[in-house]
């Protein structure tokens, strides 16, 4: 019995030294969040709660009035529990893309919107993602912020197979809203869109390729497209933040000039460069009082 006490005291320290080598079992989520990030840690996935996320409130975003009222509706109807589509956001930076669905999310988080951030590297994980909250009672939106691809990423196939092309069916408390500068999501060439690329080892049918390359964004139901804003705009949106900001119009309607020097000392006018305007302008006018 001697020897044999010994002999379980020894594998139970080889085995108490092999559980200290795996990696932690990874944290259950905590469903009471609203926002979460996807995560990996030691090769395993998990849910990270965002306590505090971005608020947006859709009245602040000016300019974009017919997307914002289509990503609502479509939204309304999803955690109402009726038919919706995933949505593409393409067009120009800084014009409220990633804005409108945070802002999506304020509204509706109380009728049971959830939102999940996901890096493209990351999208790979979708199958264990879509595992994970497919049993439970809230309306879940995958976002993908500022996406594109290349042609050898693994992402792109998780993508396109779990908007529409796996063997197994998308949950209905789930779809994918998405944001890129790119309407196609990855680089296409003169070539391609010509066919004209011949031998030396190229495609013998390229337009098959570039059929291939539009097929992502085609499994996207609804395209919201943003425009840059032009300078009526621009001015629109900084007197709107000045007075969200705590200004008056009347000094909101005075800081025309500066914001229109601020937008061309950035190169471009957006929302993105308005808000920013209106925080730098705002914040001095406070220190002054």
């Amino acid at each position: 019995m001697t020897d044999l006490t010994r002999l379980i005291e020894r594998a139970e320290a080889v085995l108490a030294r092999l559980e200290a080598t795996l990696p932690a079992p990874a944290p259950a989520p905590d469903w009471q969040a609203q926002a979460f990030r996807w995560r990996r840690r030691n090769g395993r996935g998990f849910l990270e709660a965002v306590h505090h996320p971005h608020r947006i409130r859709l009245e602040d975003l000016c300019g974009i009035e017919e997307q914002k009222e289509r990503l609502e509706q479509n939204t309304r109807q999803f955690v109402a529990g009726r038919s919706a589509n995933n949505v593409l956001l393409t067009g120009a930076r800084g014009t409220g893309k990633s804005s409108l669905v945070k802002g999506a999310l304020n509204r509706f988080a109380a009728d049971g919107l959830r939102l999940i951030e996901v890096d493209r590297n990351d999208l790979v994980d979708l199958p264990e993602i879509v595992e994970l909250i497919a049993p439970r009672p809230e309306r879940f939106v995958i976002f993908c912020d500022d996406l594109s691809f290349e042609a050898s990423e693994p992402g792109y196939k998780a993508l396109k197979s779990a908007l529409d092309g796996s063997i197994a069916g998308t949950p209905d408390n789930l779809l994918i809203y998405a944001t890129s500068n790119r309407r196609h999501l990855m680089p296409e060439s003169m070539a391609e869109n010509l066919e004209v690329q011949r031998g030396g080892g190229g495609e013998i049918h390229p337009g098959e390729t570039t059929e291939e390359k539009v097929s992502l964004s085609e499994r996207f139901g609804l395209w919201l497209s943003f425009y840059p804003f032009d300078q009526d705009h621009y001015l629109e949106i900084c007197c709107h933040w000045l007075q969200v900001f705590g200004l008056t119009r009347r000094q909101a309607l005075a800081a025309r000039q500066e914001a229109l020097q601020w937008s061309l000392m950035r190169g471009a006018r957006s929302g993105r460069i308005a808000w920013q305007f209106a925080r730098d302008y705002a914040g001095k006018k406070a220190k002054r009082k």
